[in-house]
C-alpha cells in the first residue's frame, strides 16, 4: 500500500503520543508495532491451519477441521487432572 493520510482525532493522537512516549517510540513506530502484533484474519487462518497440521503430525491421527472446531481442550485437561488426582495413592474415594 502507498502512503495514505489517515485522519484521527486530537484526543486519539494525544493518547497514541502518550503510549508511544511511555515506550520510547514515535507514534509511527507504535502503530507499526501494534499492526505487527495483531494478525489479519487471513494470517490467523494460516496460523490455525499450521497448528492443526502440527497437531495431526504429533498425534498421528487425521482429525478433520470440523472435529478440531468441537474439541474441548480445557474440559479434557480438567477431566485428565481429576482422574490423576483420584488415582493418587492414599486417596479415599467414597
Amino acid at each position: 500500500m502507498g502512503n495514505t493520510t489517515i485522519q484521527v482525532t486530537k484526543q486519539t493522537r494525544d493518547h497514541l503520543a502518550e503510549l508511544a512516549g511511555e515506550r520510547g517510540l514515535s507514534i509511527g513506530q507504535l502503530v507499526d508495532a501494534l499492526a505487527t502484533a495483531e494478525p489479519t484474519a487471513a494470517q490467523r487462518a494460516e496460523q490455525v491451519a499450521a497448528a492443526r497440521a502440527h497437531a495431526r503430525e504429533v498425534i498421528g491421527v487425521d482429525v478433520s477441521d470440523e472435529e478440531f472446531a468441537t474439541l474441548d481442550v480445557l474440559g479434557n485437561l480438567r477431566r485428565i487432572a481429576a482422574e490423576k488426582v483420584l488415582a493418587m495413592p492414599g486417596r479415599d474415594v467414597a
